[in-house]
């Protein structure tokens, strides 16, 4: 529950800061989904699938690209890098967590299914 809370905490913080910097539509639409295209390197199978798709879903990503856009004053980075952790934060609050290799259902969070 607390892993979820953590997760909800934030998605409503990269939102709050987003409504006040107001990136493009196409941009929010764009980074919101990219990070679940990553599902495709399952096909690959489920040791690639599981790292492919932690890479895109750890908050790592999205706190370097902020700090880079912070110190190169790129708006637009920043923005991305919201999104991105939105993105992350709205994943993890609804109980999707990331990948064991053991299978897509399996995660820190517990089993999607329980």
């Amino acid at each position: 529950m607390l892993l979820r809370a953590e997760g909800l905490a934030f998605a409503l913080v990269s939102a709050a800061l987003l409504w006040e910097s107001g990136p493009p539509l196409a941009t929010v639409v764009i980074v919101l989904v990219a990070p679940d295209l990553a599902i495709a390197a399952y096909a690959l199978g489920p040791k690639v699938g599981a790292a492919t798709y932690n890479a895109a879903h750890t908050t790592i990503g999205p706190l370097l690209l902020g700090g880079i856009g912070l110190f190169a004053a790129s708006r637009e980075m920043v923005e991305v890098a919201l999104l991105w952790l939105l993105h992350i934060g709205a994943d993890r609050a609804l109980g999707f967590g990331l990948k064991h290799r053991t299978g897509f259902g399996h995660t820190h969070l517990g089993r999607d299914d329980e």
